[in-house]
């Protein structure tokens, strides 16, 4: 294997010889595709972009591929799905519906292409109502690596997850290879998209992967970070001088935590270690079939990943316990996600580098002209990912599709970079999620953390996006301003809050409040140190009042019908939530900290799956949740767990909430925002799965 460290940055970095696009290599046989998608992986996370993390599988890709330094994602786990999967801005393809869209089966099959799924989907319905011919894996969200959850699929089937011996990042290429023994007997060429959910919290390594690195990370996110950087130097990875991005003032000094804070803190990034290095070797054992069937030279190896680090410190539980006991459910760290970034700004969810670039390593021997270990930096997106394969097998983009009304391409084939052909120029990247923003056009970088004012930076001399130029350079700020706007209205259809002009002056620094509070002793999100605060409130508000968390909502009577009152007796106001009931309708004023309404004893109910119903209108932010569970033991937020987007313009929208659960509901929980607001819900309705309502609120 060629060591990569020895590489020069010239041979690296060396001019790609112009090519016409009919040059791209097209093999007798047409290649095999593997798609590999992990779940919130910072840009420095793999041995290949400076992480002293063990992945010799993916180096090896690296070393005998190529590798690109400006690959873009949507910052956000559902969205780059969307992305990736059809070519489109996520809105654009009708978000998690896909109903303006077809997706890379849908595009492969008049080919001649088998496709198979293993791993996490996130999306509406389920991938073989979008085309692929054998699924295993959960439709959620996220999921406990040793326990799983109910959404379990297989082929279309629910699947229980065995009491033991499960561990959900074996199971996938468990079923990846059970599902490629099919697709050879096919004769049929065929596509493997394999979707990891590590290293996306909980952080449950295996026993072995985690005492690998227990211990190596005493030293602190400040010199594991320094490490990083002067490793990615030596790699070539920018091409440039770059400077990266101080430590903000949101992550402590390492040395200015407790002994027990960075014991604590030592032991997650060892977590974090332990699920990527497992994710590599599972890669390695996937590989090692295919060199024994002689596939492995002609089939082109995309690895992606959805976002950069997870900053979100949501909830850990069982920091006393090990993270593979099944019990232990360990939250993400803010302080990491930075060291994980490296040389980069911020995280997941926000359109600075931090949040959207991420490792991209494509190998596929027979079809490359490039020189082993190339480096590519050509900005990319995952909605050229489409496109690309598209070229590359032969097949035609369709320009219409039953039932769904396609929308056009934004993104470009990205095959002429594999024959060594430069690519010169390229549409606009556009960002959006929530209210972070952003557009690449060029080397200029436009951003917006959270609707604040726009920033922008020439990524050709400032990579880690240190010098906000947007004072100097006006006239190009309402250039790409305008082309962001003129995106986001007419090629996503957003609704106009998301377009609406960002704030004319700077605020409070950029903070969130799930950002790891370092002040905490306990190292939780401020969102969560105020939930527990509130809840202490509660329990000593209680204390004579046996049973009051069980109690329905207060009903704030100016304005409700004596019979509208009793519509609440099972309904419970979430902290920091008032509740009050006016014309059926529920009038929800949040602070944002786990505001929501909770349901905590349902009537009996048959047996799943359910659909939860409702019409919303919000002036509030963030995403929604539900929670729910199926038994009196299990309190709330425990058990089932998704997450839903909420358009918090004022307007009224419908939401339907499939709750893939077949076992009878006993509670409920519903948090329409994360953020404060206004929300009214009416027509809140559970139904059956043939639509019968179970029980409907007020």
């Amino acid at each position: 294997m060629r060591n990569l460290l020895t590489l020069t940055a010239a041979l690296l970095l060396a001019p790609l010889t112009a090519l016409h696009a009919a040059d791209v290599p097209t093999p007798a046989v047409k290649p095999n595709v593997i798609l590999i998608l992990v779940d919130d992986l910072g840009f420095s996370d793999l041995g290949c972009y400076g992480s002293e993390i063990s992945t010799p599988n993916l180096d090896r890709l690296a070393a005998d591929g190529l590798r690109f330094t400006q690959f873009y994602n949507t910052a956000k786990c559902h969205s780059s799905r969307v992305s990736l999967l059809s070519g489109r801005w996520c809105q654009q393809a009708g978000d998690t519906q896909l109903n303006r869209a077809v997706i890379i089966p849908e595009v492969l099959a008049p080919a001649g292409y088998f496709s198979f799924m293993s791993g996490k989907w996130h999306l509406d319905k389920q991938p073989t109502d979008f085309g692929f011919q054998r699924y295993f894996g959960h439709l959620s969200g996220a999921t406990p690596y040793y326990r799983g959850n109910d959404s379990f699929r297989l082929n279309g089937q629910r699947w229980l997850v065995p009491d033991k011996g499960f561990y959900t990042t074996i199971a996938k290429v468990d079923y990846a290879l059970k599902f490629l023994e099919e697709a050879r007997e096919t004769k049929q060429p065929w596509f493997l998209y394999l979707a990891f959910n590590a290293p996306h919290a909980p952080l449950q390594p295996l026993e072995a992967d985690y005492k690998k690195y227990l211990g190596q990370y005493d030293s602190g996110w400040d010199k594991v970070r320094d490490a990083r950087f002067v490793k990615q130097q030596q790699l070539g990875l920018f091409g440039q001088d770059v400077v990266p991005s101080p430590r903000p003032d949101h992550v402590p000094a390492w040395e200015d935590l407790s002994p027990e804070m960075r014991q604590w803190e030592a032991r997650r990034m060892a977590a974090y270690a332990g699920l990527i290095d497992r994710g590599d070797q599972e890669l390695g054992r996937l590989f090692a079939d295919l060199k024994g069937q002689g596939e492995f030279d002609n089939t082109l190896i995309l690895f992606l990943s959805d976002n950069g680090a997870c900053p979100y410190d949501r909830r850990s539980i069982g920091r006393d316990l090990e993270p593979y006991n099944p019990g232990a459910s360990w939250s993400d760290s803010t302080g990491w996600a930075w060291a994980r970034n490296s040389p980069f700004r911020y995280y997941k969810q926000n359109q600075f580098e931090g949040g959207i670039a991420t490792p991209a390593i494509v190998h596929w021997p027979a079809g490359f002209k490039t020189e082993p270990g190339a480096l590519v930096d050509t900005p990319s997106h995952l909605v050229d990912v489409l496109p690309t394969l598209a070229e590359i097998t032969g097949a035609k983009l369709p320009t219409s599709w039953p039932d769904r009304e396609l929308s056009p391409l934004p993104g470009i084939s990205l095959a002429p970079i594999f024959s060594g052909q430069k690519i010169d120029s390229r549409p606009p990247i556009h960002f959006l999620f929530s209210r972070d923003r952003g557009l690449r056009d060029g080397d200029w970088k436009l951003v917006s953390f959270q609707s604040s004012p726009w920033e922008l930076y020439n990524l050709a001399t400032d990579r880690t996006e240190m010098h906000n130029v947007a004072a100097q350079h006006p006239e190009i700020v309402a250039r790409m301003v305008a082309q962001w706007t003129a995106i986001a209205k007419n090629d996503l259809r957003a609704p106009a809050k998301e377009y609406a002009p960002v704030a004319d002056t700077a605020g409070v620094p950029h903070l969130h409040r799930e950002w790891t509070d370092y002040s905490s002793a306990e190292a939780s999100s401020t969102r969560h140190d105020a939930a527990k605060r509130n809840n202490q409130k509660m329990r000593e508000r209680r204390a004579g009042q046996a049973g009051d968390e069980g109690k329905p909502a207060e009903v704030i009577p100016s304005k409700t019908r004596p019979d509208q009152a009793s519509g609440a007796r099972d309904i419970r106001a979430r902290v920091s939530t008032k509740l009050s009931i006016e014309n059926d309708q529920l009038i929800l004023q949040c602070e944002g900290n786990d505001s929501g309404l909770a349901f905590d004893k349902l009537p009996e109910l048959p047996a799943g799956p359910y659909t939860l119903e409702f019409r919303l209108q919000s002036r509030a932010g963030g995403e929604g949740e539900i929670y729910w569970t199926t038994d009196a033991r299990t309190p709330l937020p425990r058990g089932g767990h998704q997450t839903f987007q909420v358009k918090h313009d004022g307007h009224w929208q419908s939401v339907i909430l499939k709750i893939a659960e077949t076992r009878p509901l006993h509670a409920l929980r519903l948090d329409p925002c994360s953020e404060p607001g206004r929300v009214v819900i009416e027509r809140l309705q559970l139904k059956d799965s043939d639509k019968n309502v179970l029980k409907s609120w007020p």
